[in-house]
């Protein structure tokens, strides 16, 4: 077994326009006076990577690893979250998904799919460059719209559509697995990938490619109802990457996993800062540790209701209290006799 790597922290939901979140270099320091030893770098901030730039050239990819290294942190993975999420757009979502690509390709469905591809294609081998083996992204949406259909699916439309997303990704995970990393896909409503299921019927249309891995997120499995620890029981061998993140679902007589329309406050299932939600974290590393997760714990901070410093604060603690340090040998070796073929088979009265 492998002890997890930790505490992490996904660097999107902090950066901003205000030090010390506004670089790089002061976000990092930020991180590590919090406790945290890893950094997982969103691609599409320019306040913290020029992805081309990192594909391209192994000096800069170096500065950034430099950068991070001076704070006493280390890159976990990249995010090309945003990016991965405009590889397949349902018409319906252009506008609203327009802000996540460059003006020069926004109104030209054609151009921004094309502009998101070759981002992929330049995050795997600038993970290549900064030497991880794994990297996170969404896997985008054609089908959504129809998850609760009415009117009724016509046949064949959801073969179809992941034939086509397929399609659209193989390309790219060749590429990824050209350069050695695994391309985790974050399970996520909104995405075609939703959960296991959806899954599998796209792992199966991708002929079950070594490099289509997962990124564990409990908290979109919680706020589904599905058993995320069972799901770990049936994807371990495919998880690569694990957010922590909370959340909590509290049905009512009004609403239920559909939100109602409402606010993040008043959701029924809303994520929370880590500890204040419901997700069973101790089962969860558990798990992961008996399954030999040789990844990171990385701290995605969502909440409705607390503060993100706050929140960031708290995290990394309550990774490092939940990490397991995994043993090296049987707590009941000191009973033990040692190997001996002839004493066991007498044991067993064999040969008597």
């Amino acid at each position: 077994m492998t002890t997890i790597k930790g505490p992490g922290i996904f660097l999107a939901q902090f950066l901003g326009d205000q030090a010390p979140f506004n670089s790089l270099d002061s976000i990092c320091k930020w991180a590590a006076s919090l406790g945290y030893t890893g950094v997982q770098i969103p691609t599409w901030d320019s306040r913290c990577i020029d992805l081309q730039r990192a594909a391209e050239s192994k000096t800069y990819a170096d500065e950034i690893k430099g950068i991070v290294k001076a704070a006493g942190l280390e890159i976990t993975e990249l995010s090309t979250h945003l990016q991965g999420q405009l590889v397949a757009v349902h018409p319906a979502y252009n506008e609203l998904f327009d802000s996540f690509a460059p003006e020069a390709v926004r109104n030209n469905a054609k151009a921004r799919t094309e502009w998101a591809v070759q981002q992929l294609k330049y995050a795997a081998k600038a993970s290549q460059n900064l030497g991880l083996n794994a990297h996170a992204t969404f896997s985008g949406a054609l089908l959504w719209h129809t998850v609760y259909p009415w009117p009724q699916r016509p046949a064949g439309l959801v073969e179809t559509g992941f034939t086509e997303l397929a399609k659209r990704w193989l390309p790219i995970l060749q590429v990824f697995d050209e350069h050695g990393v695994d391309l985790c896909y974050e399970v996520h409503p909104g995405e075609d990938l939703h959960d296991g299921v959806s899954y599998e019927m796209f792992l199966e249309k991708v002929n079950e490619h070594s490099r289509a891995c997962l990124l564990y997120d409990p908290s979109h499995l919680a706020l589904q109802c599905i058993d995320y620890l069972g799901y770990i029981d049936h994807y371990h061998e495919r998880i690569k990457m694990f957010h922590v993140k909370d959340a909590e679902f509290n049905p009512t007589a009004k609403q239920g996993v559909y939100g109602g329309y409402q606010g993040w406050v008043n959701r029924a299932g809303r994520f929370r800062s880590l500890g204040d939600g419901q997700v069973d974290f101790k089962s969860i590393f558990s798990k992961l540790a008996a399954y030999d997760y040789k990844g990171w714990a990385v701290m995605e901070w969502e909440c409705a209701l607390k503060h993100p410093e706050a929140g960031a604060a708290e995290g990394a603690p309550f990774i490092k209290q939940n990490i397991i340090r995994v043993t090296d040998k049987a707590f009941d070796d000191f009973a033990g006799r040692g190997a001996d073929e002839n004493f066991n088979r007498r044991i067993l009265g064999i040969d008597q």
